[in-house]
């Protein structure tokens, strides 16, 4: 009886939260990098100086480095204004010489107050 429930439990779970992980990826696709080219070819499009553009299309900085981090996954430092912070190159959506970032510029700096 336990296990039934369990798995009834389970299985409510699973259906009241499919439907928001369909509407969380239709209105946030994955970065382009991520989708079918590996993490590499990204960090060989995006490059020093490139455009960093928020989800809005906003320009809100530029790549100021393109390198490894201490685990060797490729990692971009943004210089937005006076701050600046890193992101794993496959979280950026790379095109036209610009990358896009899926945040807006208050939810960034918000994140960087903390």
């Amino acid at each position: 009886m336990r296990s039934i429930l369990t798995f009834g439990a389970a299985a409510l779970a699973i259906s009241l939260a499919a439907p928001a992980f369909a509407q969380d990826a239709a209105e946030n696709p994955p970065a382009a990098s991520a989708q079918g080219s590996d993490a590499s070819a990204a960090a060989a499009t995006l490059a020093v100086g490139s455009t960093v553009k928020d989800k809005t299309g906003a320009v809100i900085g530029s790549v100021s480095a393109v390198k490894p981090d201490a685990a060797g996954k490729q990692v971009a430092t943004i210089k937005m204004g006076e701050d600046s912070f890193t992101v794993d190159t496959d979280k950026l959506a790379v095109a036209d010489g610009s990358a896009t970032i899926n945040a807006t510029a208050d939810e960034l700096k918000a994140m960087l107050q903390k």
